[in-house]
């Protein structure tokens, strides 16, 4: 999960990265790719102490409100099934899925994520098999998992949102599942602030620029994508994947947690997180 509080994220990445200010561009794949794969290598260490104690080493948990895969269920029966997990951070939720019993594949673009994902595999005993790659191109075969997941990995920083679905659709059986996590897309029109600057609309919904983080050349050192709910929905058709539910966590009464733009106050009045789960095939 990102941070998704522009210019307050964390200032070591963007003193490293040479972060200068935010930009409303057009950025294609292969920047996009360049600037966040550099972003979560150089910015991991700071999540990780942040957010660990939040995510666990072994836990599979949806978004900031604390869903939990335990509770949700949105995989359904994942003993002895093949999984994919894409974009998986430092893994805990595919160590999670393989103390179910999973057979589990997870991959990120960060080396330093995937460092960490192995460092965490060493000590818990519980190892998915780990890759580095783009969800824009899997190295993967095709017809290969029975499900595949994501707890806000990869899909909100790819600029082909096309090519992430039709990957996926592509290396799931008949029937398999595909549930992913983003940032709800309503909160694209509030500042990215957990306080009452947060409550106020000012950004077109309907504007999909891309949010982008650049240094003193103009060259992006962090981006992300916005797509509108019917965006989403269109694409998974387009790549043969049936939306069967749209789940949208409600703030927990007595969560505290402040994760960058998620809070208590933001949470009591309007979604953060939209979780779609989806069926390849009809």
């Amino acid at each position: 999960m990102s941070d998704s509080v522009p210019g307050s994220r964390h200032a070591d990445a963007e003193s490293l990265l040479g972060t200068a200010r935010v930009s409303h561009r057009p950025v294609g794949s292969a920047e996009a790719t360049s600037a966040n794969r550099a972003w979560w290598d150089a910015d991991a260490e700071a999540y990780l102490a942040e957010h660990e104690d939040f995510l666990g080493q072994v836990d599979f948990v949806w978004c900031p409100e604390g869903l939990r895969e335990a509770d949700a269920g949105l995989l359904g029966e994942v003993t002895g099934k093949d999984v994919l997990e894409v974009g998986c951070g430092s893994a805990p939720c595919a160590r999670w899925l393989v103390a179910q019993g999973a057979r589990v594949v997870a991959f990120d673009l960060s080396c330093a994520m995937l460092r960490h994902a192995a460092e965490a595999d060493a000590s818990t005993g519980l190892r998915p098999a780990l890759l580095q790659a783009s969800a824009e191109r899997l190295p993967l075969a095709s017809s290969r998992f029975d499900a595949a997941c994501s707890a806000f990995g990869a899909v909100p920083f790819v600029a082909d949102l096309d090519a992430v679905f039709a990957e996926v659709a592509r290396v799931l059986r008949p029937g398999g599942r595909w549930v992913f996590a983003v940032t709800h897309p309503i909160r694209w029109i509030f500042p990215d602030d957990p306080g009452p600057l947060g409550l106020t609309a000012a950004q077109p919904y309907f504007d999909r620029t891309p949010y982008v983080e650049v240094n003193e050349d103009g060259d992006a050192t962090y981006v992300e994508y916005h797509r509108t709910v019917g965006d989403y929905v269109r694409a998974l058709d387009r790549a043969g994947l049936r939306l069967v539910d749209l789940v949208e966590p409600e703030w927990p009464v007595g969560h505290t947690r402040v994760w960058g733009q998620w809070s208590p106050l933001r949470g009591r009045l309007f979604p953060g997180t939209a979780i779609f789960s989806t069926v390849l095939g009809p």
